[in-house]
């Protein structure tokens, strides 16, 4: 008879993990490059005593990410760029592996190395980092990723497209891993002095939350008015 309690409690620890995936977007809605997250719901068969009656559960099956391109803004930054396409630019993680990202506003380290706004180093298709030597006065990008200064090039930023971009696992700081290495950008291009905002649409994420919420509460309710009667049905049968 708790069947129906199991299946509620199912479908409310889904919710909860809808309800933080909302709310790290609504967080991130001006977050540079970043791109929404979503919950894949599935129903879950399960015949645990081996009755004609089986029971479905609501079960997460995964997130995946929305991959529609947010706004372009000009800031005019010489270290702003932005991805035009599907591509994503390398840059290094914990251990020198190599991850990726969207979210273009790089700054220098004391070394002068290129690095994202984390002060991770920007990945080159050849390998090591970009150094951009005291006394650059004049940094150019261009759509193919080659950083120069007013002496010469300094190196190419690695940016690389994936067939399937739902491969990409969220890792935290607005960078994404990989198995697959990818392949270099064909339709994409870098654009200097740009920058790629948020493509969270805050109103509809606001509604979901509202949705949300408003589902696990009648949930709720439904499940204290089950127990409520379990309850009564139990002390009837047991004369109590």
């Amino acid at each position: 008879m708790e069947n129906s309690l199991y299946i509620g409690l199912s479908k409310q620890m889904v919710l909860r993990n809808h309800m933080d995936l909302i709310s790290n977007n609504i967080a991130n809605m001006n977050t540079t490059g970043y791109r929404s997250q979503h919950l894949l719901f599935e129903e879950a068969i399960s015949d645990p005593r081996g009755s004609d009656d089986a029971l479905s559960y609501v079960l997460d099956k995964g997130q995946y990410h929305d991959t529609t391109p947010g706004s372009m803004e000009y800031t005019g930054n010489q270290l702003d760029i932005a991805v035009e396409g599907k591509g994503y630019f390398g840059v290094r993680g914990p251990g020198g592996n190599v991850m990726y990202s969207r979210s273009g506003d790089m700054q220098m380290d004391a070394t002068g190395t290129l690095t994202n706004s984390n002060g991770r180093p920007i990945a080159t298709i050849g390998g090591g980092n970009i150094i951009i030597p005291q006394g650059s006065t004049e940094i150019k990008i261009d759509e193919n990723g080659m950083v120069s200064n007013q002496n010469g090039q300094l190196g190419q930023i690695m940016l690389v497209e994936f067939e399937n971009e739902q491969e990409l696992k969220p890792v935290g700081y607005n960078l994404y891993s990989s198995e697959n290495e990818g392949t270099p950008a064909q339709e994409s291009r870098i654009k200097q002095g740009m920058l790629e905002r948020s493509n969270v649409r805050p109103v509809v994420e606001m509604t979901n939350m509202i949705d949300t919420l408003r589902t696990y509460q009648s949930l709720q309710n439904a499940m204290r008015t089950e127990n409520d009667r379990l309850r009564s049905a139990i002390q009837t049968l047991t004369g109590q």
